[in-house]
């Protein structure tokens, strides 16, 4: 191992200047315009697992292709570990809110500032380069490997699901490694004992046939605004917990050991206030900050649309609105089911006059990992001995919805080891990534593969 620590060293500029050239292409899954950017950049990340010596496949899907990569030389006996990450990346607008343009990586008091830099394509090029490393002048591994690199997930994946069914005999392992989070905070790596599930909605609401002159019509004809104004201001209690009949029934209670776990974290509320630029920290009473992020459900209006938003007046009564909303859900809460009870509360708080159309873009479930084990083991000895220090469980607010399908169809468990840092503005302009995580991630993983491999 200490051969490959020192390989990865010396070699640290190439990383950086590799990890660049992916950054630079704009693979955004989203937008057609931008397909053959994210076709090369499956062709740039084959080649560099090609570099790092395993044999590759580019697999075409309906949309983006998956990457597939395979080392298989530590023989049938051993473990076998599924590296899962993607290559795609999430739209870059506002392109005017960015310090530096989004697919031109810079690296700014000791962070690379990219679209990209964390979410996926810096942490899935961490698993890369410690392949390369591990690998380096014909050394060997005490594991097989498998890389699985989708261009989707900024999509929903939908494609996913069906490639890991079809292949389900060729991508079997004992473990699937997911690298795609953060740690707790600087210096404080950790690992994910859960992530929320998703529920995304666009809701439509619409009365008369065309846009109509306010003060002709107004207070005769239903205003869809004022009737999505309604409907949304439904969603919640006054105190904060969410009012749709029965959203609760399916919330399985978190132990109490765990709930003792995430409060005793070093977290500081007002810091954490602060660093969001809120007046006032809210949710549902009777938790806290952190569990109401990782392990409570939520119900978020992600945008509105309705009438004359331009410049100047415009005394219109608009014909139709919409909202797209996100829940994020808890187990053993499904996307399904919340479809059913939203559309049951939509059909008893919808105004008279007015029409709604309910569209669910995607969806996946929650995640909740088993404490404890050899793989969990291995991964915080590999974390202390990278940073130092011995890595603590946490949850993650956020959705990675192929993790519950890996574990169903591979009927194998998931470990999470995220390098990202909170507020790394994953999804935002200036999404940023420490150079130091970067470099210690790619330590982190040599040492993880070689600890996988250890009975």
């Amino acid at each position: 191992m200490s051969d490959a620590l020192t390989y990865a060293a010396r070699e640290s500029s190439r990383f950086r200047e590799e990890l660049f050239e992916f950054l630079r292409i704009p693979s955004v899954s989203a937008k057609s315009e931008h397909d053959a950017d994210t076709r090369h950049a499956a062709e740039w990340l084959a080649d560099q697992l090609r570099r790092a010596g395993l044999a590759v496949e580019i697999l075409q899907t309906a949309r983006h292709p998956v990457v597939l990569g395979e080392w298989r030389e530590a023989g049938s006996d051993a473990p076998t570990v599924l590296v899962y990450g993607h290559y795609d990346v999430q739209p870059a607008e506002p392109f005017e809110e960015w310090t530096s343009p989004p697919f031109e990586p810079e690296i700014r008091e000791g962070k690379v500032f990219a679209r990209g830099s964390a979410d996926d394509k810096g942490q899935l090029f961490m698993h890369v380069k410690a392949l390369e490393a591990a690998l380096a002048e014909g050394s060997l591994l005490p594991v097989n490997v498998v890389v699985l690199a989708e261009g989707e997930e900024e999509i929903g994946s939908p494609s996913l699901v069906p490639f890991v069914e079809q292949h389900r005999d060729r991508l079997r392992a004992d473990v699937v490694v997911i690298s795609d989070s953060t740690m707790f905070a600087e210096n404080l790596p950790s690992l994910l004992f859960s992530l929320r599930g998703l529920a995304y909605f666009e809701l439509r609401v619409s009365t008369a046939k065309t846009d109509l002159h306010s003060g002709a019509y107004g207070g005769a004809v239903p205003n869809p605004a004022t009737a999505l104004a309604r409907v949304l201001a439904s969603l919640h209690c006054a105190d904060g917990r969410i009012a749709i009949e029965g959203f609760y029934d399916d919330v399985v209670e978190w132990d109490e050991r765990t709930r003792e776990r995430i409060r005793g974290l070093p977290f500081d509320e007002e810091k954490f206030r602060d660093e969001v630029g809120a007046a006032a920290l809210t949710g549902e009473p009777g938790w806290s900050v952190l569990e109401r992020l990782w392990i409570r459900p939520t119900c978020e209006v992600n945008g509105l649309l309705a009438g004359y938003t331009g410049e100047g007046a415009k005394t219109v009564l608009p014909a139709k609105a919409m909202t797209k909303l996100s829940f994020r859900l808890v187990p053993d809460q499904t996307p399904d089911r919340i479809r059913e009870l939203f559309e049951v509360h939509l059909a008893k708080v919808t105004p008279p006059g007015v029409d709604t159309e309910l569209i669910q873009l995607h969806g996946g479930l929650p995640w909740k990992a088993e404490l404890g084990g050899r793989f969990l083991e291995a991964a915080s000895t590999a974390l202390d001995e990278a940073f130092g220090t011995r890595p603590v469980l946490q949850g993650e607010g956020g959705s990675i919805p192929i993790v519950v399908e890996f574990e169903r169809i591979l009927n194998a468990p998931a470990l999470l080891v995220g390098f990202a840092l909170p507020g790394a503005n994953m999804h935002a302009p200036d999404e940023w990534l420490p150079l130091a995580n970067f470099e210690r991630g790619i330590v982190a993983l040599v040492r993880l593969y070689q600890e996988l491999g250890t009975p």
